[in-house]
Formats: structure tokens, C-alpha cells, sequence
């Protein structure tokens, strides 16, 4: 039940897409490294690196939303061929119609802007609602402590026509807060957890409550 599935994707030196979260494997560092050495390495559970085709292989099988994270390279040059890789691989797929977008490099974001209409947010936090806006995204992503921080720039970046995710939320207690703040989406490692106190507050709601629709994307 949940909306999508977020994953974090790097380009290594010699043009190959690999989905992983930190910079680097074993203490090579992605892109900087060739993928012949980044895919013979093997992760803490005994799996090798997933190539980004593989990974779109396996969620051609799925239905949910894929959160497609670039993560911020070094060089931009770089960052912007993974951009125009990354489009390219999931257009031969078929897969650009469930793919919304998210990164926290600002270069990333306009290279997105620029090649895409598919939903673009940004996940750094430092943007106002008016740059957002001028920008392009379709909204903010933003750590929860920024929300916590200034509560009114959730409704302040809905009344502006885009949309609010909050990441990562996994305490029962943030999970309410921003159920009750009415936030589109939260970003969680407990998405079962999430259904549960969203559909326990939609019984308080009208059917059509917008409460019903958020889910987690992890």
C-alpha cells in the first residue's frame, strides 16, 4: 500500500549506473572508480553492487512509484551524464511514467528540470518556498527537523501549488505529527507502522480526507 520505493543512484568513471547509498564501497569511492572494480565488491549481507538496469529490471515487476535519488557527484560534468544516462535507461524501460525524481544537488535538479516533466523535488532544505517555485520542483523534501523548525512552510508550500515530503520519520510520535500536519508524503523506514497510524487517523476523517492517500516511500 505503500506510494513508492526510493533508492540512491552514482555513475562511475567509466559511465555505468549503480544503485547505492553511501559515496563509496570498501573505500573505493563510485565515481571516481571503474565498475568493473565497483561490482565485484560485495556489500556487509554477502550481495554484489546492483547496476541501475538490474535494479529497473526487478521494478518492471512492481507497481509502486519509483523515487529515483541522484546523489550529488563531485563533479558536475559527471553529475549531469548520470542525468542524461539515468533518463535515457528508464525511457528504453518504459519506466519514466512511475519515476518522480529527488536529489540534493542543485545542479541535479535544473539538469532534471530542464530533460523532464516528471515531478522533481529537492531534498536539501535550504531552498524558500519562492526559489522552489522559480525553480521548477514540484516541491520540497526536506529532513523533518526543518518542518519542525518552521511548521507554517508546509502549508506555506502547498498554498504555492507543490508538494510536501518529509524524510526519514520512523518515531511513532514524528509519524502523528506529521500525519496531523497533513504533509503528502513521508519518507519512512517503518512503512507498516505508518499505514497503521494514518488509517487509524482516517477514521476520524471524511472519506476523502487527504489523510488517506499518504504512504511511505521506503
Amino acid at each position: 500500500g505503500c506510494y513508492g520505493s526510493e533508492f540512491d543512484v552514482w555513475l562511475t568513471a567509466d559511465n555505468v549506473l549503480v544503485v547505492n547509498h553511501d559515496d563509496q564501497i570498501n573505500g573505493l569511492v563510485i565515481e571516481t572508480s571503474q565498475s568493473a572494480d565497483i561490482l565485484k565488491q560485495k556489500l556487509p549481507n554477502g550481495e554484489t553492487v546492483p547496476t541501475l538496469d538490474a535494479y529497473l529490471e526487478k521494478a518492471k515487476q512492481t507497481k509502486v512509484k519509483l523515487i529515483f535519488e541522484l546523489k550529488p557527484h563531485k563533479n558536475k560534468a559527471h553529475e549531469t551524464e548520470a542525468v542524461k544516462l539515468s533518463l535515457a535507461m528508464l525511457r528504453e524501460k518504459g519506466l519514466m511514467s512511475r519515476t518522480e525524481f529527488i536529489t540534493f544537488s542543485p545542479n541535479a535538479v535544473e539538469q532534471f528540470i530542464k530533460r523532464t516533466f516528471n515531478p522533481v523535488y529537492y531534498l536539501n532544505g535550504d531552498y524558500s518556498i519562492d526559489v522552489l517555485k522559480e525553480k521548477g520542483c514540484a516541491g520540497a523534501d526536506y529532513h523533518y527537523g526543518v518542518f519542525k523548525k518552521d511548521p507554517g512552510m508546509i502549508k506555506g508550500i502547498q498554498d504555492a501549488g507543490m508538494k510536501v515530503n518529509v524524510w526519514t520519520v520512523n518515531k511513532e510520535a514524528d509519524l502523528q505529527h506529521f500525519i496531523d500536519a497533513n504533509v503528502d508524503f513521508i519518507t519512512t523506514n517503518d512503512p507498516l507502522l505508518a499505514q497503521k497510524l494514518i488509517k487509524a487517523s482516517c477514521k476520524e476523517c471524511p472519506k476523502a480526507c487527504k489523510k488517506g492517500k499518504k504512504s511511505g516511500k521506503k
